[in-house]
């Protein structure tokens, strides 16, 4: 059904005559005749009882239509309204996915600020992997991801957005611990505590060894930055963890500091995730505005 001739129709029976419906739309009496006609031509259904008398006498069926139209339009106003609603940050929702460690050091301040100055949108901060992320990313149950490595997927717009520092880490009671240093050949000896598959941090960290010729003998897979640092801390293994998380262990004196053979610096480039194609909403702008002025 073409809305056009249905916007004219309700305007005849709302003005009570085709005149006036003219007069309302800015167009002839013969246009509001000709665009009845050609409604009630694609129904093959009579909307206006022509029989005679005065004012406009809606057939049954001009009657249900009528309720509809009115529905119809009704519900287009209150899109509208939304609209303006949103762009004016009035209401509307913002959903930010990040991965745990980003989420826990770069984001949650910022994130908090902003849905404190905006108590009317309904804000969510979902963590998960890079992985989990992405693929919350490309269902549109995120509105943008903030990640340590950039997915393998034409459907994601990856633009950098910060490096963050890297320490390998080891427990200051252990033997590796008093070196300070270490050999290639005796980290690859060592059993290195990665991240879970999907993992930013794992990835780059095997990124960070190989480039040292480092080849672990011996992993073992911990879902979670902290609990990581918490176990090489307890004397099990060494680790490549961002320096935020490990900063108050080496400072109680848990955790050491462990330089590795030269090679690439020990920082990862952490990435702000959008859908290529997908516009973003004035909540996201607002808020990625915000925090591009916290950042200069």
């Amino acid at each position: 059904m073409n809305l056009h001739l249905l916007r004219v129709f309700a305007a005849v029976v709302e003005h009570d005559g085709f005149s006036r419906a003219a007069e309302a739309l800015f167009v002839s009496q013969s246009a509001v005749s000709k665009a009845l006609r050609e409604l009630e031509h694609q129904l093959d259904l009579p909307l206006i009882d022509r029989s005679g008398g005065r004012g406009v006498r809606l057939t049954e069926s001009g009657q249900a239509l009528y309720r509809h139209a009115r529905g119809i339009f009704a519900l287009e106003r209150a899109a509208l309204e939304e609209v303006r609603e949103r762009v004016g940050l009035r209401r509307g929702g913002l959903r930010i996915g990040a991965s745990t460690t980003v989420a826990a050091y770069w984001l949650a301040e910022a994130f908090a600020r902003h849905a404190a100055r905006h108590p009317q949108l309904d804000s969510a901060l979902v963590v998960g992997n890079t992985g989990e992320v992405a693929e919350a990313l490309i269902d549109c149950r995120i509105d943008a991801g903030f990640v340590e490595g950039p997915p393998h997927d034409e459907r994601i717009l990856a633009t950098r957005w910060r490096d963050e520092p890297l320490q390998a880490v080891v427990a200051a009671a252990s033997t590796l611990g008093a070196q300070r240093r270490a050999s290639a050949r005796q980290l690859a000896a060592q059993r290195w505590l990665v991240r879970e598959a999907g993992s930013g941090t794992r990835e780059v960290a095997q990124s960070l060894l190989a480039t040292r010729g480092i080849v672990p003998a011996r992993t073992l897979e911990i879902g979670g930055n902290e609990a990581i640092a918490r176990a090489v801390a307890a004397g099990d293994g060494v680790a490549i963890l961002p320096a935020a998380v490990v900063a108050d262990l080496i400072a109680v004196g848990r955790l050491r500091a462990l330089a590795l053979p030269p090679g690439p610096a020990l920082q990862r480039p952490l990435y702000r995730l959008e859908l290529a194609n997908r516009p973003r909403s004035p909540a996201l702008a607002a808020f990625l505005a915000a925090m591009e002025r916290r950042e200069t």
